[in-house]
């Protein structure tokens, strides 16, 4: 049922391309379709790094150059055929892909589109002034590809193109689907939480960029065997606007939405080339908006107020195209009018759109990627780290004399810890006593000042998040850093990212290999949330769970990482009364299995109940450690607390 659901999609493309090869035979349109399948291509692409990434490129115009300049160049020069040009242009875009990103990925929000908008522009300029490799302004001419020793028909190429859209939509999907894609939606959900499960962010935003750029290479190779002519002025920064226009109008994290996005940027200019076909384009969203605004405001699912505008805007539209005469004198004003609509008021897209409103109209509730039964979960299953043989007692953890300054604050000062390994080691003090810096410094989120951290015996300090994670140290946050936009269960298999070695041929390909790890690793990450309680909501998307739950599922995705060391940073905050009776027993059971803990707590009758030892942190530094009894009764700590 599920492969057929997946399957689904691709089934309705085919049939749809074999309807439009069958009843249209006019060449014009043929030629249409087929640059919308093409700029399709770009968008999966494209829709990587901004709606699964979250990064905002509007270098892809230039990618986009330099796939079709590969294959124009290859041909001009050496007369290679297609089947040699295509891989030629994926490899070479993806390789520029490499080097826009490393530098680029180093900024983020408005600095990043700058950076990848002066590659668009750069690259532009180079084909313009390489006329040794690119003829420069002249262009490059080259002809449809040849087919068994002829060359195709418009109506044979756009099967090409047809074919080539089908198998990127089906290696998107894939890879979207796999552990890469959770990864790349981890790290725009939180970074800080995505390098402490071992997964880099930087890597995985330069590993987006460069599949992105793979599929802008396939699509510009694509592109000037259609146009047959490419020159430097069509790759210019506002192709690369449109390309994102696209995305956000038809729909982020959707193949659907790159689909219809594709066919806005396409046809949207054709349409106001022709005045009666716009009146009646206008027309027809001004009925559906007024319908769909009465069926909505009728089902309270949404106000007169909040549709008004859109409302009007759509209306008025419709209204001003049957007052005018011509259209030539407003194609820009109306063009502009219209994304404006779309970008202001449909924020999810169009395709977001249709879904929030099919739910919120037909009362059901969204089905999560990825679903899983939970029947016949085994909470046996293995997911912490064998620890049988290590010196239950032993030092496993080492602080030495840690500074941590800014400026001219101390938020640690030269504090010294030792964390006995198979204990639970509680570390407490005021709000503002170093606590949470302690953990950060421990996970490499910061880098201390001065100071040493041994983990069994080597320096972490310096090893970036990912890496000292990878080691054995897991953590949770005093402030809830989950992936709110994916399921539970992802949310655990992220946390078992590990575990995959499969690479992109073979989750492209869907080799037993990659589904072997991906069976495993879903039913280990069930298990876990079995462990925890959560398993009845293991399709639920993150941020729509208690907020108790929350903790639960933060604590099971840092068991995901099979930890020797788990840091827990305020568990039991938002916790009722008999959830953390259940947390408590969850602690214990962990500890037994022999992970150490480091727990931050607040609540002192957790932190009496589970603690072996304690430290007392104030302004930075350690005032106190012992038995939690014997610092409890520590007058410094009485004083830290309550004060005078």
């Amino acid at each position: 049922m599920m492969k057929l659901k997946s399957a689904l999609p691709v089934l309705i493309a085919v049939f749809a391309l074999l309807g439009f090869s069958v009843a249209v035979h006019n060449p014009y349109y043929i030629h249409l379709a087929e640059t919308i399948l093409i700029y399709v291509i770009l968008l999966f692409g494209l829709d990587i790094v901004v709606g699964y990434v979250g990064q905002v490129s509007l270098g892809h115009a230039g990618l986009f150059g330099i796939g079709s300049y590969t294959a124009g160049v290859l041909f001009m020069h050496f007369g290679a055929p297609i089947w040699m040009t295509i891989p030629a242009a994926i490899f070479v875009t993806a390789f520029f892909g490499g080097l826009l990103a490393l530098p680029a990925l180093k900024v983020v929000g408005p600095y990043l589109a700058m950076v990848t908008l002066a590659f668009g522009t750069i690259v532009q300029i180079l084909i313009n002034e390489m006329t040794w490799l690119t003829e420069g302004p002249l262009g490059i001419k080259l002809p449809k590809p040849e087919l068994f020793g002829s060359t195709a028909t418009e109506l044979e190429y756009f099967w090409i193109v047809a074919i080539l859209m089908l198998a990127s939509m089906v290696v998107v999907d894939r890879f979207l689907k796999s552990q890469m894609g959770r990864a790349f939606e981890a790290l725009r959900d939180s970074p800080i939480a995505c390098d402490c499960m071992g997964v880099s962010v930087y890597r995985y935003k330069v590993i987006a960029f460069v599949i992105s750029a793979g599929f802008a290479g396939l699509a510009g190779c694509l592109y000037a065997y259609s146009e047959q002519y490419i020159s430097p002025n069509t790759y210019n920064n506002e192709l690369a606007v449109l390309f994102l226009l696209a995305i956000i109008m038809g729909g982020r994290k959707s193949r659907t939405g790159a689909i219809i996005g594709a066919a806005i940027i396409v046809l949207l200019p054709k349409l106001l080339d022709d005045i009666h076909l716009f009146r009646i384009v206008a027309a027809t969203i001004a009925i559906a908006m007024i319908v769909g605004s009465i069926i909505a405001i009728g089902k309270k699912i949404t106000s007169f107020k909040r549709v008004a505008i859109p409302l009007a805007g759509t209306v008025g539209l419709a209204v001003f195209s049957f007052w005018l005469d011509s259209i030539a004198d407003w194609r820009l004003s109306i063009f502009g009018f219209m994304i404006l609509l779309v970008v202001y008021y449909l924020q999810d897209g169009i395709v977001g759109f249709a879904k929030n409103f099919y739910f919120a109209l037909s009362g059901k509730t969204k089905t999560a990627r990825g679903g899983v039964s939970i029947e016949g979960v085994d909470e046996s299953v293995g997911f912490i780290r064998d620890v049988g043989g290590k010196n239950i007692g032993a030092e496993l953890l080492k602080v030495d004399s840690v500074l941590m300054q800014f400026g001219g604050l101390k938020a640690l000062n030269n504090v010294s810890l030792s964390i006995k390994r198979g204990t639970i080691h509680g570390l407490i003090g005021p709000n503002g006593s170093g606590k949470s810096t302690m953990m950060n410094v421990l996970t490499g989120i910061y880098i201390p000042t001065a100071g040493n951290v041994l983990y069994a015996g080597k320096s972490v300090v310096g090893s970036t998040s990912s890496n000292i994670a990878l080691s054995g140290i897991a953590r949770t946050f005093q402030n809830v850093q989950l992936f709110g936009e994916m399921t539970a269960l992802q949310n655990i298999m992220v946390g078992l990212h590990h575990t995959f070695k499969s690479n992109l041929i073979e989750i492209g390909l869907h080799l037993p290999a990659y589904l072997k790890e991906e069976r495993e690793a879903r039913k280990r990450g069930m298990a876990l949330l079995k462990f925890v309680g959560l398993e009845e909501l293991a399709n639920e998307e993150a941020r729509n769970l208690p907020y108790g739950k929350q903790r639960l599922l933060e604590i099971a995705r840092a068991l995901a990482l099979d930890p020797e060391l788990l840091l827990l940073d305020e568990p039991a905050a938002g916790l009722t009364a008999p959830d953390i009776k259940e947390l408590l027993r969850i602690i214990r059971k962990i500890r037994d299995s022999g992970v150490t803990f480091i727990l931050i707590e607040h609540h002192m009758d957790v932190v009496m109940s589970l603690c072996d030892t304690v430290s007392v942190l104030d302004f930075g530094q350690k005032i106190a450690e012992g038995k939690p009894a014997e610092v409890q009764a520590d007058e410094k700590v009485i004083h830290a607390y309550l004060g005078a």
